[in-house]
């Protein structure tokens, strides 16, 4: 209290408190044995040449060793497509990796991808991923990673690259906040915005000079490009002197060593005369496209094929699993077509085992699989073209078809007893091994974006069932993981799939309702419950209608109606059993079991949580084993038996670990900082409880959040500090008029007034514990009488 000895006021206090508990967050999530150093750049461009000009500009960007500015440089350079700004970026940081101990950062922001370009809290994810943050310890909000992320950046000496940004909104809260870090953003765009207001340093990249141009063809082709420097020169202006179609053309000349300069050329003239019949001439990417269309017509008939199929590909990065299935071939086969393209410089790597393709090359490519190219000079390019224009629908949905099957089986193994996913055919094309858990986890960590690309492909391509069954295959996987962004909008557009398919609508419904009730919407939860208990009785789906039964009782209890939650949540397990369904039926007893608790119901609670915790470790599920584990904690507490209860807990909390389930971590602690409360172990329970604070406010779970913090301020009231208790209570009371849970709020308010009371405040606290006491009455909840007493004292 020495705050307010030195005359601080309750509203500073309050709020000291509250940066204190932040001081302490970020103490907790940012401590670490070592911090990973991050090694993120693309391989370094070969044969770079040229650009010694913005080479100069860069370096003389990079602060003298000990000096210390304001803030972190940022360059952006700006140019237009294939003129070599990313090419520039990645070889300039490679030359001045050694000045950024501390790892580089990369990330593509496909900010011209037509379908989907990376949204910043999608970027951010895979930045602080970089940094070494766990999946689950992400937080939800954009803002709130934004804060993260340059907490975990301030006094580290890193590199950032942001390449290919639509505009500044793109970029902005993916720059570093502290004045030892350098920024690389690359853009089309010449981002005034953050020049004007970042103080940023804009580098235009024009294209190359025609010396620079031929000195890039010499590096790439060899010395004998100067048995013809006219040829050479001509050769560069053909390409437009763009850095990639120089590589492309180079390539076409180094597998063509039968051809000269001359005929190269020759033939490169030819093909931009064909398509200048069909283009506006004087855009440079006209030249760029002659250059495609020529190195095109160069490729094996599978190489063809392959390329236009790609360009199908609805994701950022592809495998050779995926082209086996585009192709409907074997694995060494698209390997090896795989392999064709990227020596052509028509993909390019991203990684191990990983390609993506310059977003101009994949318009082109998605021309040849649609039958829009201008591919008509001949008779063999025409049947060609005919065959890709009808292979195009059956290669996508080969390629869906792989995606969900892979996630069927990796989920299969991951959530063995999990009821209610479709009936996915085994997979036709070769499939990438998920036969174990840290496989599986891994595939679907590494293609989660690719796996939220094809749903939304599939909705917006005429493949809604695709759409629906990835939702329906992944909800747990997306649930369990904390990926809320990405599950929304999966299952947002797996509902339209839904019900235009009339399949999978209760499903996907109570999916999407999920997401709402987790982030603590749960009025709109209510309402995607109750359309998808329509839908299931409707289909006679048992599974689908006990599920839905069971998520309107669990959310009916945060909004108050606790008798109508109770029947549904009896009506759910008896549907359960009636489905012969024991996973579900171990899920249901968990909530019932939670209800009856909070209604004083505890002879009842004991039983349902001791047969879910039965039913689950029969089952083997060790995760939802120590949920109910950790509600049967919860319950010994309440009734005085702590030691019981801590070791109750202490299972939960290690099943839940092992699991990977950040959200059953997170609660467990919050009940092992009640139980200590109760033990007034204060210091023990505030540290278990701000552990818990992070995880919830990290995962988005605003209902733990809540109770967290209003288990925060009873702890601080009974440490004597009211009016920090009362910041917490307040906080908590706010989230409640926003989630509309009643016995929380009620709970807040009741503490809000013994804070009061305990500041002196007698009659403001008595209003409050009138306003607690209406509530706990009409929830029929035992806190009543409590609230009554204090009333009467």
């Amino acid at each position: 209290m020495l705050v307010g000895l030195l005359g601080a006021t309750a509203a500073e206090q309050g709020a000291l408190a509250t940066a204190r508990d932040q001081v302490e967050e970020n103490r907790r999530r940012t401590m670490s044995p070592a911090h990973p150093v991050p090694r993120q750049l693309p391989a370094d461009v070969s044969g770079f040449t040229g650009r010694a000009g913005p080479l100069a500009e860069l370096d003389a960007m990079l602060p003298a060793p000990g000096e210390r500015r304001p803030a972190a440089p940022i360059c952006v350079l700006a140019g237009t497509a294939g003129v070599g700004k990313t090419a520039l970026a990645v070889h300039w940081a490679h030359r001045v990796a050694e000045r950024f101990p501390d790892g580089q950062l990369y990330v593509d922001l496909c900010g011209y991808d037509t379908e989907r370009p990376i949204s910043p809290a999608d970027a951010l994810d895979g930045l602080l991923r970089g940094l070494g943050v766990r999946g689950q310890d992400i937080p939800y909000g954009q803002a709130e990673r934004t804060a993260r992320y340059r907490t975990l950046l301030a006094d580290r000496r890193v590199l950032v690259v942001l390449d290919n940004a639509h505009g500044a909104e793109q970029v902005r809260p993916l720059l570093p906040g502290g004045p030892s870090c350098f920024a690389v953003v690359t853009s089309r765009d010449d981002l005034a915005g953050l020049v004007a207001r970042e103080g940023a340093r804009r580098i235009d990249l024009r294209t190359l000079t025609p010396e620079e141009s031929v000195a890039l063809l010499r590096a790439l082709i060899g010395p004998h490009l100067d048995e013809a420097p006219a040829d050479a020169a001509a050769l560069a202006g053909c390409c437009a002197r763009l850095p990639l179609a120089l590589r492309i053309a180079a390539e076409l000349a180094t597998t063509h060593p039968d051809m000269t300069p001359a005929a190269l050329l020759a033939d490169l003239r030819d093909e931009q005369g064909r398509l200048d019949l069909l283009d506006a001439g004087g855009d440079p990417r006209t030249a760029v496209r002659s250059v495609f269309s020529w190195s095109y017509r160069h490729l094996t008939d599978g190489g063809a094929r392959a390329f236009g199929l790609l360009g199908l590909h609805p994701g950022r990065e592809f495998d050779a699993y995926a082209l086996a299935a585009l192709a409907g071939t074997d694995l060494a086969r698209a390997r090896a077509l795989m392999e064709e393209l990227a020596r052509g410089h028509l993909v390019e790597r991203a990684g191990p085992g990983r390609f993506r393709m310059h977003d101009l090359l994949r318009a082109y490519a998605t021309e040849r699989a649609t039958e829009r190219a201008t591919e008509r000079a001949t008779e063999r390019a025409t049947e060609r073209a005919a065959e890709r224009a009808a292979d195009g629908p059956v290669a996508l949905t080969r390629l869906l078809d792989h995606y969900l099957s892979t996630a069927a089986a990796a989920m299969d193994v991951l959530f063995p007893h999990e009821r209610g996913r479709p009936a996915v055919p085994p997979p036709r094309t070769p499939a990438p091994p998920v036969d174990e858990p840290g496989r599986a986890l891994r595939w679907l960590d590494l293609e989660r974006p690719t796996l939220v690309a094809a749903a939304l492909h599939a909705e917006r391509h005429g493949l809604p069932r695709h759409s629906a069954d990835l939702s329906r295959t992944l909800w747990r996987h997306f649930e369990v993981g904390c990926h809320h962004q990405e599950a929304f909008a999966v299952h947002t557009c797996a509902v339209r799939a839904a019900e235009a398919t009339g399949e999978g609508r209760a499903a996907t419904l109570a999916n999407l309702g999920t997401v709402h009730w987790w982030l603590g919407d749960h009025r709109t939860a209510r309402e995607c419950f109750q359309r998808s208990l329509a839908a299931a009785r409707e289909d006679g789906d048992l599974h689908a209608e006990a599920r839905a039964l069971g998520r309107l009782g669990v959310v009916g209890e945060r909004l108050g109606a606790l008798p109508e939650a109770l029947a549904h949540l009896r009506d759910a397990l008896a549907i359960s059993r009636r489905a012969g369904d024991p996973h579900g039926e171990g899920v249901q007893l968990v909530n019932l079991g939670a209800l009856c608790r909070r209604l004083g119901r505890h002879d009842e609670a004991e039983e349902h949580q001791r047969a879910a915790a039965a039913v689950f470790a029969g089952l083997g599920d060790s995760r939802l084993e120590g949920y109910a584990l950790g509600n049967l904690g919860a319950l010994y507490s309440m009734l005085g038996r702590h030691d019981e209860a801590l070791t109750a807990l202490e299972r939960a909390l290690a099943n839940c670990r092992t699991a990977g389930d950040p959200g059953g971590e997170a609660a467990a602690l919050a009940a092992m900082g009640l139980v200590h409360l109760r033990l007034e172990r204060h210091p023990e329970a505030l540290d278990h409880l701000h552990r818990a604070l992070a995880i919830s406010r990290d995962t988005g779970d605003r209902s733990l959040e809540t109770e967290t913090l209003n288990t925060l301020g009873e702890t601080l009231c009974a440490m004597d500090e009211p009016d920090a208790a009362l910041v917490r209570h307040r906080s908590a009371r706010a989230l409640t008029e926003e989630t509309g849970d009643r016995y929380e709020h009620a709970r807040a308010l009741e503490g809000i007034a013994r804070a009061l009371d305990g500041a002196g405040a007698a009659s403001e606290a008595r209003e409050h514990w009138r306003a607690a006491l209406a509530v706990y009455l009409a929830l029929g909840v035992p806190e009543a009488e409590r609230v009554r007493a204090h009333l009467a004292e």
